[in-house]
């Protein structure tokens, strides 16, 4: 049963349980909410849907040096399909060509590569393990749905924690706020499920920040974006608010946001954006996007996976549209690489080392080849899974 068909089976179950779990949390307002803030880190986050003047005093903007160009890398979420990512960053290293990156941004399994793309490809070696050590299939094994049913979840968070915790450590901490005292910046979104919003963490300012407990925000808040829902149990968050002391419920960043490239008000408000160099966007998707076929067996369960997955689909879709279009109006130069149907399918959970393994060599070539990049979207609308490069 792969990861849609088991969402699919708690939502076909889930109202014959209503009442039977408890919620041992302390109760907040709407109020409180609104003016949380994470202990021992304040003024480290906003909302991705804020308004302009809120995003005016939120966010701290990069720091763009003259003659240095500036390079945005966006990381979209999809589970084991991050091996795809880290094959394409460590093969980007390998060609000669990868930049240095002024602003990384990552969701859900993104997260988990962003601080090492921020860093730079010292860190290749690192990022490779993640994915194809056998540690991700060793981590998941099978989850047993019912264990979310009866549960808090399938698997508990402090797992994916530990995992978070073993490659990064204080010391890739302390090289991340060293790098956002130049002006870089590293972002990671979460899904607040208590406001059912989107959450930018500016995780430079977290590893920045000096306090003693900055460090083990920065590692909760990656497993938070990465807790893939039902195989991995949310991320309770410690915030304060008028002196309250309560937990914020948060989880994987594509609940919300399955790319986090522009501030919903640039995309979608119109928003001018100032620069002082024209900048270059390069966003992965570590997910398939064009649209698919299969003949779709009349069960309730295949129905709903192929309904869950389209409407992924859909969603990454609408959100590289809308990014192409203000990289159009406003002169950034876009890039876009994504698993394509010249990959085979492996099936399964996307989580077994095998095809993490394959993903991981499948993206390498493509960026050590330098056959990676579409920079015209209608390139996909012509012809699905296809990627064409710059130049074809």
């Amino acid at each position: 049963m792969n990861l849609a068909q088991v969402l699919c089976s708690l939502a076909l179950s889930a109202a014959l349980l209503v009442g039977c779990a408890t919620d041992p949390r302390t109760s907040f307002t709407e109020a409180q909410q609104m003016t949380a803030v994470a202990i021992g880190a304040p003024k480290i986050r906003y909302w991705a849907d804020a308004t302009a003047s809120a995003l005016q005093e939120a966010v701290r903007p990069a720091l763009v040096q003259k003659g240095r160009p500036f390079v945005y890398l966006a990381l979209s979420g999809g589970g084991g399909g991050g091996a795809f990512g880290a094959g394409v960053l460590n093969g980007w290293s390998a060609s000669g060509t990868r930049p240095e990156f002024t602003i990384v941004s990552g969701v859900s399994t993104g997260a988990l590569i962003a601080p090492f793309a921020f860093l730079g490809p010292d860190y290749d070696d690192r990022l490779r393990q993640i994915y194809t050590n056998g540690e991700a299939q060793r981590l998941i094994g099978q989850p047993n749905p019912l264990g979310a049913l009866f549960g808090s979840g399938v698997l508990g968070p402090e797992r994916l924690r530990r995992l978070v915790g073993r490659y990064l450590d204080d010391d890739i901490i302390r090289a991340i706020a060293r790098e956002d005292q130049k002006g870089r910046r590293l972002l990671v979104v979460t899904t607040n499920l208590d406001a059912q919003r989107a959450v930018v963490w500016d995780m430079g300012a977290i590893a920045a920040s000096g306090d003693p407990q900055a460090f083990e925000l920065f590692r909760d808040v990656l497993a938070a974006s990465a807790s893939v829902p039902v195989v991995f149990a949310p991320q309770l968050i410690n915030v304060e608010a008028g002196g309250e002391v309560f937990q914020e419920m948060h989880a994987d960043g594509t609940l919300s946001a399955p790319i986090y490239t522009l501030p919903q008000v640039v995309l979608f408000g119109r928003k001018p954006i100032l620069r002082a160099v024209r900048p270059s966007l390069y966003v992965i998707v570590n997910a398939r996007i064009a649209p698919g076929f299969a003949v779709v067996p009349d069960q309730v369960e295949a129905i709903a996976a192929q309904s869950l997955s389209t409407l992924n689909r859909v969603g990454t879709r609408a959100v590289l549209a809308e990014t192409y279009d203000v990289a159009s109006r406003e002169g950034l130069s876009f890039h876009l690489s994504y698993i394509g149907q010249d990959h085979p399918d492996s099936g399964g959970t996307g989580f077994e080392t095998d095809a993490m393994r394959q993903l991981y060599d499948y993206g390498y070539e493509k960026a050590r080849s330098g056959a990676l990049w579409v920079t015209d979207l209608s390139q996909i609308a012509a012809a699905p899974g296809a990627q064409k490069t710059a130049g074809q």
